[in-house]
């Protein structure tokens, strides 16, 4: 399928998070029609990213992701052609809430691919489903370093990062069982306008604070994938459209940097800021550096740190001096 193809017409489960906002917009850009599925009301996330007022091709769905029966009204209704699936807890939420963490994030996730099963048994063309797994699925530091559909060693160090194994391992078998394609991408810290939420967002919330003249401590440092909200969401839309067979996995690419470069960005990006953002010595509990090689699609879009960091920071500044806009910012990590 092309992107001008007016025919195609996107599930997008979670999009008003983060990731869901920046792939909504890409899916619009493309000409796309876009069914936006989310469990929440709070559109922040979606304001800042899509232009508004959104084009009649942006239907938006209140709706749970564990909800089989109105996923595939949904998907009926609106003759969906594919499914990319965001919808999930992060990990503060699942620490302080496993059962509805993993009711969320495993069951959500099967119930997705159940949906789709059904469909193709009846025939009709929806596939591959595309999930969000993460990096946290790998084990402590020193794992990580075998291609992009590698065997996960050691343990995931957080019941967030178990969750996304679970689902990993539920795309294999629907393929093997059910013939139903997959493609799970593997997000690390993705920073951008609309990140708000979960642990590695603590980078977003210090250009925020540097747009602001605020200060910020970033709780964690060492090595990870800085990546691009914009890019990480033209990721998932090549994978929906990549027509894969299989249960592919792949790692997301992104600038490999230390903290201390980039809160050396943010500095460069915002020089009054130099000395009032810090971070910790502790490192995040995911591998420092991943492989990102893939044959599902092979170049992936990767914009270099200090400019992804400009256009943030950028971005910010033009709606803090819009009192329209400015309320559209958050200030604080969220569950």
């Amino acid at each position: 399928m092309t992107t001008s193809e007016s025919s195609e017409r996107v599930l997008v489960t979670g999009a008003l998070g983060c990731i869901g906002a920046w792939t909504v917009r890409v899916l619009l850009e493309d000409g796309a029609t876009v069914v936006a599925y989310d469990a929440g009301e709070a559109e922040h996330r979606l304001a800042q990213v899509v232009p508004l007022p959104p084009p009649d091709r942006l239907v938006r769905v209140q709706g749970d992701v564990r909800d089989q029966r109105a996923l595939e009204r949904v998907m009926d209704e609106h003759e969906v052609s594919s499914v990319i699936h965001l919808a999930g807890l992060q990990v503060p939420a699942c620490r302080s809430a496993p059962v509805l963490g993993a009711e969320v994030n495993v069951v959500g996730t099967v119930t997705v691919f159940e949906a789709v099963r059904a469909r193709r048994e009846r025939r009709e063309r929806i596939g591959p489903v595309v999930y969000a797994s993460s990096v946290a699925a790998y084990g402590g530091q020193e794992d990580g370093v075998g291609g992009g559909d590698a065997e996960l060693g050691g343990h995931a160090q957080t019941l967030y990062g178990v969750y996304k194994r679970a689902n990993e391992g539920c795309a294999r078998v629907y393929w093997e069982d059910a013939g139903v394609g997959s493609v799970g991408l593997r997000p690390y810290v993705v920073y951008g306008p609309g990140r708000d939420q979960g642990v590695t967002s603590e980078p977003t919330l210090a250009m925020l604070a540097a747009a602001r003249g605020d200060p910020f401590h970033i709780t964690y440092g060492g090595f990870s994938h800085m990546q691009y909200a914009e890019d990480v969401a033209r990721s998932f839309v090549a994978a929906a459209r990549s027509g894969h067979q299989g249960a592919a996995v792949v790692n997301l690419a992104g600038s490999v940097v230390h903290m201390r470069e980039v809160v050396a960005a943010i500095e460069a990006a915002v020089p009054e800021a130099r000395g009032r953002i810090s971070f910790g010595d502790a490192p995040l509990p995911f591998p420092g550096q991943v492989d990102t090689t893939n044959d599902v699609f092979p170049s992936q879009a990767t914009t270099p740190l200090e400019e992804g960091v400009r256009r943030t920071v950028g971005h910010f500044r033009r709606m803090l001096a819009d009192e329209r806009t400015a309320s559209l910012l958050t200030g604080g990590c969220q569950a």
